[in-house]
Parts: structure tokens; C-alpha cells; sequence
């Protein structure tokens, strides 16, 4: 709003997605680098600091080799995954499934690339739960690899090969959908949380972008797609498994959709080939339809800038993003592109302060791990030479089974197809990632770090340790100040600059009631000596406190 005299003009808000041209700084850099990846550390922060938006965004979208291959069972059966024996006929699957999650994990937070944030998109778009009806962990393999293919990809491809993908077809029961039985399960989760969405209901059974007898006919094209249960069939486009066609279980009959598909009819076919061509003209048909691209634009607009916006934003960046999508013919990079690069996602777009998108979104769990492991260089047991280590003892026992559980983030292992409250649930979203239930694993995660140990549940050793002295002494430029030393952690670990009784606060926290020549002092000695008792047990109660912060919960 401008005042002129007595008049009041309302200034129109005039949201951009025109590319951000100038070099991003700390700040911009370090809204870019949370949002777009799971590895977090400084040198990386210094490199894109110097980049234009654009830059930096190419710089992330390199798509790397796998840091390891595959996951490895250091108890018994090796790398069963590319095993030949049959995936059911190995032992301990619960575990396998966890080593598999901890198989990605260690690559995401080991590569700095958009690939695995959009990996872990498409988990939340076309999600498969590994504890629950996925069937053996090797199909759970299979399908995380699948998403990793496609990551920076064509999501409309994504959509047709997902749907013969052995974890999904056990998952939404789709291998038990047959002609005389049909199963609409994975139909409707197709159309309602997988690509357009309901939309707002009209009438019983009606809702704005389909109507009950679409689902009914989207479960016909989808009949006879199986299982195999022996991994034997190979995608010769992602070189994956997946299921076959059993044209014996497949509706031959034309399908016939509603007015909201214009009354397309899908013709139907009689040989294991057409089923294919079946399932390619109703994905396109559902593709053809400006919703789809307006609902992935959403999730994407919630997955990396906020998680809710006003009819502004839906018209002058939505709008907008769902035709660059429609454009690239579903190409996801470009249009992630465009947003990432864009003056509206870093709030350069309007003189409007009150958007905050910086520091807009509550951590997942799995954020604020990876942010501590990658910005504090955690040294983790070699999944490749100390693998009962790595997946056993620090990444099952700990991570996996303690904190992520504890946390509300059981991986890869949402309570719903719908997935993870945080990205789909109103009116709260993210902010689900906090609260009564989930605070103490988000809290004694960095407890445990420090300790070594899991201070979670079992105060058992996690084979790994923050060495607090020696990240303040390889990457802090004057940690003889500790008014210096405060300053820049806060600079580094927060989205924003913090007010100075913030500072004061976290400088008392270090001093614990002394002045501050008694930091420089224990500094000094530790250089001069080597005694790092003082500073040592110091800076883990600083570095404890700036981590639990309201400050450092939010990117």
C-alpha cells in the first residue's frame, strides 16, 4: 500500500517467474542448497554463493553415478539384489528393506545434486510403502531405483512404468486385478493422488477432474498387469524389472470415460502388446488434461518454496509452471528449473515482506539429519569395508529404527498411499514434522552425534561422533572470538541473520557464566597445547543448543 496525500493506492502484487540474474550470496545460496539437495556443507554453500540462480541450478542438476552400486547384507546373502535366486527365498527381509533405504541414503547425502530431492518428489507423488505390501525387499530395490531413473526425467513416462513395477503391483494390489474380478485400488490412487486429483466434489461420485465410472474404467485398462515374481523381465528402456502382461486377466472391451475426459474412449485390445497401447493412450489422456500439469506444479510449489499460497501465486506461478511442464511434455528438470532460478523463489519478485519464504518450511526429519551430518563432515562407518557398521549398527539400529521412527518419519514406510501427513495434509502440512510426539528424537538426534551415542533409546554406541573442536577449527575463520565463533555458525546454519539478544544468548551458553576472555583463553590453549577439555565440552553445549533453536528447525 502507497500513501500520496490523502489517497490510497493498493499496489498490485506481481509475482515472477523470470530468472533471478545477480550472484545469490550466503543467504540465497543457502535457501537454494536446502531446498534442492540433501548435502549441506560449507564448501559447497561457498561454491554456489558465487553463481548466478542459473548456475547454480545447472551446477545441481548433474546427474552423478550411484557412490555405491547397491546394498550389501553383511549377515548373510551378500548383494542379494542382483541375486538370481527368487526374491522371496531370502531371509530377513525387514532388515534388507532398511539396509536398501540406507543404500540411497548414504548416496544423497554423499552427492550435492537435485537427482535425489527429486528421487524422493516422486516418492511422495507415486508412493510405495516398503514395510507394507511392497512384497520382497528386491522389489522395494527395484522401485526406489525406478525413482531414482526417473528423477530428473519425464514424469508422464514415469507414470506408465510405475505401473508394471513389481513393488507397486503387490502394494495396490493391481497383479490381482482381472477382468472377471477387477480390483480398482491402484486405479483410483492413480487418479486421486498419483496425477490430476479429485478436485473439488460436484455430486455424489462427481468430482471436478473425474467421476466414480472413470475409476471404474481406469481399473479395466489397468487389468492383467502381474507380478513376476522371478525379477526375469527386463525394461529395456531403465534396464530395470518389471511385471508382464497376462492377456488371458485383461479386459479386451472398449473404455468408455466421462464428459470430464470429453467422453474419450480407449479401444480396447486383444494381445499382450495392445495392453500396453491401452495403458499409453489413458495416460496420455490423462496427461492431456491441464489439471495434471496444475497438480504436480502444486506439489512441486509445496515440495520447494511453501506449503500454502495465495490465488496470486496459483495464477502468475502455477498457472505459468503447469505450462512449462505441458511444453516440455512432462519433462520434470526444466520446469524445476525455471522455479529454482526464478526471482520468486528468492523473494525477489515483490516488496511484499510479508511472504517469508525463507525459512517457510519445517525440516523433515531426513532434512534435518542430512543437514547435520553433510554441514558438520560426520565421518560414517564405509558401507563398502565396515558394512555391519554402516547398515546395521548406525543406520538400522540408529537412524532407521530410533530416530526417523521417533521422529515421525518411518523411511520410505509412510502410514498411508497418501503418504506422509507433512505433504498432502491440511491445514498444518510440514509443521506436522513438529510437535508433542515427534520433538524429543528431533532434539536428541544431535545429543547423539556429539555422544556417539543413541541417546534416543538405548544409549548404544553409533559408531560415528561429531568432533565439534575440530569442524570450529577447520571451518570457523576466528574461533578466538567467541562473539566471532557465534556469529558466523549463525550465519551458516540459519536461513536468516538472527537478532543480536539471539547472539548474546548463544555466547552465554558458551561462557557458561564467565567472561569472555575465559573462551579465548581455552582457545588459546588448545592451540598452544593441545587441551581441548574446556573447549571441547563448551562448544557441544553451543553447538547443542544453536542446533535445537526454532532457528535451525526451519529452511
Amino acid at each position: 500500500m502507497i500513501l500520496i496525500g490523502k489517497y490510497v493506492y493498493l499496489r498490485d502484487m506481481a509475482y515472477s517467474l523470470a530468472p533471478f540474474s545477480q550472484v545469490l550470496g550466503l543467504r540465497k545460496a543457502k535457501h537454494l542448497l536446502r531446498r534442492a539437495t540433501f548435502n549441506y556443507s560449507k564448501d559447497t554453500l561457498n561454491s554456489i554463493a558465487s553463481m548466478t540462480a542459473s548456475e547454480a541450478v545447472a551446477f545441481l542438476s548433474e546427474n552423478p553415478t550411484d557412490v555405491i552400486a547397491e546394498p550389501f547384507d553383511y549377515l548373510n546373502d551378500g548383494y542379494w539384489t542382483s541375486s538370481v535366486e527368487l526374491p522371496n527365498s531370502f531371509t530377513r527381509q525387514a532388515q534388507k528393506r532398511a539396509y536398501i533405504s540406507g543404500w540411497w541414503w548414504y548416496n544423497a547425502i554423499n552427492q550435492t545434486t537435485l537427482k535425489h530431492k527429486l528421487s524422493n518428489f516422486l516418492f511422495t507423488s507415486f508412493t510405495v510403502s516398503s514395510g507394507n505390501g511392497a512384497g520382497a525387499s528386491t522389489y522395494f530395490y527395484d522401485y526406489v531405483r525406478l525413482l531414482d531413473f526417473y528423477a530428473m526425467g519425464n514424469i508422464k513416462t514415469f507414470a506408465k512404468k510405475i505401473t508394471l513395477d513389481n513393488a507397486m503391483l503387490s502394494y495396490l494390489d493391481n497383479t490381482d486385478n482381472n477382468a472377471t474380478n477387477p480390483n480398482e485400488n491402484y486405479a483410483r490412487e492413480f487418479l486421486e493422488l498419483f496425477t490430476i486429483l479429485k478436485g473439488p466434489q460436484i455430486s455424489e461420485g462427481d468430482y471436478t477432474n473425474y467421476t466414480e465410472l472413470d475409476v471404474q474404467e481406469t481399473a479395466k485398462v489397468f487389468t492383467g498387469f502381474k507380478k513376476k515374481n522371478d525379477r526375469s523381465i527386463i525394461d529395456p528402456d531403465t534396464n530395470l524389472p518389471i511385471g508382464y502382461n497376462n492377456i488371458n486377466k485383461h479386459d479386451t472391451s472398449d473404455k468408455v470415460f466421462s464428459n470430464a475426459f470429453n467422453n474419450q474412449v480407449i479401444t480396447g485390445q486383444s494381445t499382450a502388446s495392445g495392453m500396453t497401447q491401452e495403458l499409453n493412450d489413458f495416460v496420455e489422456m490423462i496427461f492431456s488434461q491441464e489439471e495434471t500439469a496444475k497438480s504436480y506444479c502444486r506439489k512441486l510449489y509445496r515440495y520447494f518454496v511453501k506449503s500454502e499460497w495465495d490465488s496470486s501465486v496459483e495464477t502468475e506461478i502455477i498457472a505459468p509452471l503447469a505450462q512449462e511442464l505441458i511444453l516440455n511434455n512432462f519433462e520434470l528438470l526444466p520446469t524445476v528449473t525455471k522455479l529454482l532460478s526464478s526471482k520468486h523463489f528468492y523473494d525477489e519478485d515483490t516488496d511484499d515482506n510479508t511472504d517469508e519464504l525463507f525459512g517457510a518450511i519445517v525440516k523433515s526429519p531426513m532434512q534435518l539429519l542430512n543437514e547435520m551430518i553433510t554441514f558438520f563432515d560426520v565421518s560414517l562407518p564405509n558401507p563398502e569395508t565396515s558394512a555391519e557398521d554402516f547398515y546395521h549398527t548406525f543406520f538400522k539400529k540408529f537412524i532407521y529404527s530410533s530416530y526417523l521412527a521417533g521422529a515421525g518419519m518411518s523411511f520410505f514406510s509412510p502410514p498411508s498411499v497418501a503418504g506422509y501427513p507433512a505433504h498432502y495434509q491440511e491445514p498444518d502440512f510440514d509443521r506436522h514434522w513438529f510437535s508433542s510426539t515427534t520433538i524429543v528424537s528431533r532434539y536428541k538426534l544431535i545429543e547423539s552425534l556429539i555422544a556417539g551415542r543413541n541417546k534416543i533409546s538405548t544409549n548404544a554406541l553409533i559408531m560415528t561422533q561429531i568432533d565439534t573442536v575440530g569442524f570450529v577449527d577447520n571451518n570457523i575463520e576466528n574461533p578466538s572470538s567467541i562473539s566471532d565463533l557465534v556469529s558466523e555458525l549463525a550465519s551458516l546454519l540459519y536461513p536468516e541473520e538472527i537478532e543480536s539478544n539471539r547472539r548474546d544468548y548463544f555466547i552465554q551458553i558458551a561462557l557458561d557464566g564467565y567472561e569472555e576472555y575465559y573462551w579465548s583463553l581455552a582457545w588459546s590453549n588448545y592451540i598452544t597445547n593441545g587441551d581441548d577439555i574446556i573447549v571441547r565440552n563448551r562448544l557441544n553445549a553451543l553447538i547443542t543448543v544453536m542446533v535445537n533453536a526454532s532457528e535451525f528447525q526451519l529452511m
